[in-house]
């Protein structure tokens, strides 16, 4: 859960070790800790085809193939210049534990326009607080940025696309939003506004990754229905060139809060498929965030800015620790030639 920009965060906190720093922050802390349960999850796989998907449910797809041309048309063969390149992707979405029956507030879509398109927005939880739904804001950007994708205003340009996306949607709330479009050049092109991420991998590393933006703990910038919010001339701009092989992991902050960076990487190198990929991140993050004793990227982020728990637990060895209870989005696309 995020918070609204419009609304002030509490400034104390006091933990129990018994509970995750997340469950603490933002819920009513029961007498004793919950059940494991099973959570509904949601997986799809994309391969030079165009498909729009809004909360986790697809929408429309279509797909075009191209013609011979005809013997009156010029025989001389087109100038190739570099490598052409595109992706090949897969998603799974596993919704917050409470947020199941409606799917949680994570939507994406995935385009395989020009060498293909990643975008994923993250519905503030907070807005829950003033009886509106937050799925509502994320879906809808995601379906107008999809539906613009091809708009000749906005030229294959993320910032272009974040700016008439968010133009178009009516709904109340607020979201982050990160969108990747790769030319057939192998340009990768980012906008990103708020805390939801992308790491670009290459033989091992990490060559390239997002940093987060906020306002404080726990409150990142976002695209809203409120005339305080952000808008795409705070997105950060990013331009990467990739290289066949590389691959892409695009997801909500549900996935980059649980997982550290060298997790990820390990991942990227067991499983080729990148649908399998996508699940397997996904269901590690899923873990992570539900165990209470986890030093998650999360929690220690939390006793870096001062939160922790009381100085007299700290004297009997105890601290802040625990996964993030969150919706989780993982997009995993595999740069591959044309």
């Amino acid at each position: 859960m995020a918070t609204p920009i419009f609304k002030a965060s509490s400034s104390s906190f006091t933990v129990s070790k018994n509970y995750n720093l997340f469950q603490f922050l933002h819920t009513t802390i029961p007498s004793t800790p919950p059940p494991p349960k099973v959570f509904g999850t949601i997986s799809f796989s994309f391969r030079r085809r165009y498909y729009s998907l809004v909360a986790c449910t697809p929408s429309s797809s279509s797909s075009s193939s191209s013609s011979s041309s005809d013997s009156n048309s010029d025989s001389r063969p087109p100038v190739v210049v570099g490598p052409r390149l595109s992706l090949s992707s897969g998603a799974h979405v596993i919704p917050h534990p409470k947020k199941v029956e409606k799917g949680g507030e994570d939507a994406f879509f995935v385009s395989g326009f020009n060498g293909g398109v990643i975008a994923v927005a993250d519905g503030v939880s907070g807005w829950a607080e003033q009886n509106v739904n937050p799925a509502l804001f994320s879906q809808e950007f995601m379906a107008k940025a999809s539906s613009f994708v091809e708009d000749e205003e906005v030229n294959y340009d993320p910032r272009t696309l974040i700016k008439k996306a968010h133009a178009a949607t009516s709904s109340v709330g607020s979201a982050t939003v990160i969108i990747a479009m790769l030319e057939k050049n192998g340009i990768l092109k980012i906008a990103n506004v708020g805390d939801c991420g992308l790491r670009i991998i290459r033989k091992g590393q990490v060559v390239f990754s997002t940093s987060p933006q906020e306002h404080y703990f726990d409150c990142p910038y976002q695209l809203s229905s409120e005339a305080v919010g952000q808008t795409y001339l705070d997105a950060t701009v990013s331009s990467v060139e990739l290289v066949k092989g590389d691959t892409l992991v695009i997801g909500s902050d549900g996935l980059f809060d649980n997982v550290f960076d060298y997790e990820i990487v390990s991942t990227v190198g067991t499983y080729d498929d990148v649908s399998n990929t996508a699940k397997v991140l996904a269901k590690l993050a899923h873990a992570h965030s539900v165990d209470l004793r986890y030093e998650s990227p999360y929690s220690l982020e939390a006793r870096a800015r001062g939160f922790d728990v009381p100085w007299w637990k700290k004297v009997l060895g105890m601290k802040l620790t625990g996964g993030k209870l969150d919706d989780i989005t993982v997009v995993v696309g595999h740069v591959e030639s044309s």
